[in-house]
């Protein structure tokens, strides 16, 4: 197994910079909630509210659609809930990565029954060769070719969230991920 740099860190610091700038002008001074998605969002999302000049609250909501395998099984679960009432609040949903769109879609509709002021979403990476779901994405970080890529929070079976840059997971010759 090798991991090959695929984004660096300076190039993910400078579009996590640009989001948190239109995101503190689109809010214009007004409290935000930002709901980071776990795991995959944690890293990106702490870089980001640090580089966010508004009134924060910071929640967190744990989704998987991926298990331990490198496709989506199109099925959404929440293991980790919400603590804070979102009702009437500007929300800012945080995700690593939206590529087929099952988990962001069933996010949006899950929290918009607790009817929230507005509902956003922010991800660092999309890959759109891969939608399913037409989605409309707030901010985006980076726009990334269909590949599976790990680092600066995403994982493969829980590993390689901590490397500091976005990374390309390859297999030895005999198995590789799609």
């Amino acid at each position: 197994m090798s991991v090959v740099e695929y984004i660096s860190k300076k190039e993910i610091d400078k579009a996590v910079s640009r989001l948190a700038k239109k995101i503190t002008s689109d809010y214009n001074d007004e409290e935000l909630v930002i709901i980071g998605i776990l795991n995959g969002s944690f890293i990106f999302c702490a870089d980001l509210v640090r580089k966010i000049q508004l009134p924060l609250i910071v929640e967190f909501l744990a989704a998987s659609s991926y298990g331990d395998n490198t496709t989506s099984s199109g099925k959404v679960d929440i293991t980790y809930d919400l603590k804070k009432n979102i009702y009437d609040k500007h929300v800012l949903i945080v995700e690593d990565l939206i590529d087929t769109g099952h988990t962001i879609k069933y996010l949006q509709e899950y929290l918009k029954c607790r009817r929230p002021k507005s509902l956003k979403v922010a991800t660092l990476l999309t890959k759109p060769a891969r939608r399913v779901h037409n989605l409309k994405i707030d901010y985006i970080g980076l726009e990334i070719e269909d590949r599976f890529v790990i680092g600066y929070g995403l994982d493969f079976a829980g590993k390689y969230r901590e490397l500091p840059f976005i990374g390309v997971y390859q297999e030895d010759a005999d198995e590789t991920p799609s």
